[in-house]
């Protein structure tokens, strides 16, 4: 009966499944967390994940491996770079995850890189052997997938696409420390920024927004007509669809798979975003496939299921 948990850590929660060895998902959860230093965060992890468990009546001795996906740069090593966007201790994580479940083999992955291997798996990019998948959630991260495989990098920035230069006239600092990234305009928070500041500029209210990452209420307004929302979603296609132009010339990938919370809001946008693309791109490279990522946002639980499978 052994179990293989898959977790996709994100900045408020963390969605957590139990798949068999097989690679079939049983059961699935989300465990609300906040900063992950301490060892009170991380008995609530522990502790989600035996509830969860015990969904399948399995125990922590039944877990074989647990991959982990992070929001940062992670080498084939599984050592972990920069965290921008996360307070997390991952060391002592893996600490508590080797006391919980003793029989474990631990495995850390970038979580867009877990996204494109979740796809490569069992979604849309199944039979492709060289795509990007672009994770747009609180930041932006990229999955590169070249002959089947994922490219992490010598130093596990590969597909840190979030990070590519857009503007190189911004003063704010991205949390990166440098300026002008992909990730301060096409994320869910640079959204929901640029719309507040186009609203200004307008000199209208912007409507209610849950928090600092709430595009569905952005989408929302777009398809209400807001002209507020109107420009913060140009601005994303523009400087995303830049973004992929430059990368089309290093890797001239056969599709770009967009997936993360903002997928949820693809069909509103995919067409801008295209032509967007095809305005900066190659021309040799402009009948690249946009699609959105099938997986939702299950797909980086399932791509660290997998690599802790192939652990």
């Amino acid at each position: 009966m052994d179990k293989v948990l898959g977790i996709d850590i994100g900045g408020t929660s963390i969605k957590a499944g139990v798949f068999s060895t097989e690679g079939e998902l049983q059961t699935a959860t989300r465990i609300p967390t906040r900063e992950l230093v301490n060892e009170v965060s991380f008995a609530v992890v522990t502790e989600g994940l035996v509830n969860l468990l015990a969904r399948v009546d399995a125990t922590p001795d039944d877990v074989v491996g647990v991959g982990l996906d992070i929001p940062g740069p992670v080498d084939d090593d599984g050592r972990v770079g920069m965290l921008p966007n996360i307070d997390l201790n991952p060391e002592g994580l893996q600490r508590a995850l080797k006391r919980a479940f003793p029989r474990a083999k631990l495995a850390f992955v970038n979580d867009a890189n877990a996204a494109a291997l979740g796809e490569l798996w069992h979604g849309t990019a199944k039979d492709v052997s060289n795509f990007v998948l672009v994770a747009i959630g609180t930041g932006v991260g990229g999955g590169v997938v070249v002959d089947g495989k994922v490219v992490s990098g010598a130093f596990g920035a590969g597909g840190e696409i979030g990070h590519i230069t857009v503007n190189r006239n911004e003063e704010r600092s991205c949390g990166c420390g440098r300026h002008g990234c992909l990730e301060q305009y096409a994320s869910a928070s640079g959204i929901v920024r640029v719309y507040k500041e186009e609203c200004k500029k307008l000199g209208v209210a912007p409507v209610s927004l849950e928090g600092p990452t709430d595009t569905l209420s952005v989408f929302n307004a777009l398809e209400a007509g807001d002209e507020a929302a109107k420009a913060a979603i140009s601005c994303m296609c523009d400087c995303l669809g830049y973004a992929l132009a430059q990368i089309s010339v290093i890797l001239d990938p056969q599709m770009y798979l967009i997936g993360g919370g903002v997928s949820g809001g693809f069909k509103l946008f995919a067409e801008k975003l295209r032509a967007s693309y095809r305005k900066y791109c190659l021309a040799s490279s402009a009948m690249v496939r946009i699609l959105p990522a099938s997986l939702g946002n299950d797909a980086a639980m399932y791509g660290s299921a997998f690599q802790a499978m192939q652990n």
